[in-house]
């Protein structure tokens, strides 16, 4: 079978492609013959050393796929023989609070990832996906999915008729978007991108700001629906003071990318004038992924995926192709 790695150091020009044998399931383990995999901008941290500097290599990287389950081995029940199954994020979170152990279980850093056309798996970190999808809409679910679905219905308990946030038309963004018009909220998208703004209003976006245009769009956010609910925070700290300035008193920004900086001043005054929350949110448990795939299948829900596509032996250009942030929602490849 054929798997990517990074060897000898970070960075696109480090990923190798090789030939392994294919591994064999042992007790309570399945194996899944891969098909699609999707792109996360932790990816590319990973990949260039962004993620963690002292990652041991080699490493298989990404942590989004799915498949078909070709191998099961004793005392599996969970999953069969061809069934079709995507991982989830975080192998050992299957409820509860995300603990240090758990985290351990991420896939693509600290462990290998997903990166091969044949995986191994703890059955108990495995979900059947929703049967009207394809193979590359059901490869976008695990990360992007499962963390817009956990900020805004886990954690932040979205209700119709709410204000939702979105910074601009990536993954989690996009997925965000449709999350919260399924619940019947409304939703403001920025973007750099006039041509993205108007495929956002497309999908539902009642509002859009083109925040190049209007570098101080947290108050013109706060002016258009009177203070936002919830924000999807993304960019980190190139955008948290205008989220702080677009989010009403008392309520909710979640912290998921740090697209434009992990380090800045943070104004807490804000918060604490304000009773905002901010919440970290890593993914979320297993599951948070299976009640997102019932409501995705009840709803014929279809994830975003990108104009662009890559196939498996193209992984580091699809790398290249998130980088350069041209991208509308997911990035898929497939075989």
């Amino acid at each position: 079978m054929k798997v990517w790695q990074i060897e000898g150091g970070f960075g696109l020009d480090h990923l190798t492609l090789s030939e392994r044998e294919a591994p064999a399931p042992g007790p309570g383990q399945a194996r899944v013959a891969l098909s699609a995999w999707s792109l996360n901008f932790r990816d590319v941290l990973v990949i260039t050393g962004g993620y963690n500097p002292r990652q041991r290599l080699p490493l298989v990287p990404l942590s989004d796929a799915v498949g078909v389950v070709d191998a099961v081995g004793e005392g599996v029940t969970r999953v069969k023989v061809g069934d079709r199954v995507a991982p989830t994020f975080a192998q050992r979170w299957i409820a509860g609070r995300i603990d240090r152990e758990r985290q351990k279980s991420a896939l693509g850093s600290p462990g290998d990832g997903v990166a091969a056309e044949q995986v191994v798996f703890d059955a108990e970190g495995l979900v059947h996906v929703p049967a009207h999808l394809t193979d590359a809409e059901a490869a976008t679910l695990p990360c992007a999915g499962v963390t817009a679905w956990t900020a805004l219905y886990d954690q932040g308990g979205l209700q119709p008729g709410e204000t939702v946030l979105v910074q601009g038309t990536g993954g989690v963004s996009i997925f965000a978007l449709l999350l919260a018009r399924l619940a019947g909220a409304r939703v403001l998208v920025t973007s750099s991108s006039d041509e993205k703004l108007e495929r956002a209003r497309q999908l539902g976006a009642t509002w859009t700001i083109n925040y190049r245009e209007d570098p101080a769009w947290g108050k013109t956010a706060r002016d258009l629906t009177g203070g936002v609910d919830h924000v999807v925070e993304v960019g980190g700290a190139g955008t948290i003071e205008q989220s702080l300035v677009a989010v009403r008193p008392g309520g909710n920004v979640y912290v998921i990318g740090v697209l434009d900086g992990a380090g800045g001043d943070l104004q807490l005054t804000r918060v604490l004038m304000n009773a905002v929350r901010m919440q970290g949110v890593l993914v979320g448990p297993r599951e948070a992924f299976e009640r997102m795939n019932a409501a995705i299948a009840a709803a014929e829900l279809r994830p975003v995926i990108d104009e662009t596509t890559f196939t498996f032996d193209a992984l580091p250009e699809a790398l290249a192709h998130m980088q350069a942030g041209a991208h509308f929602g997911k990035i898929a490849i497939t075989r």
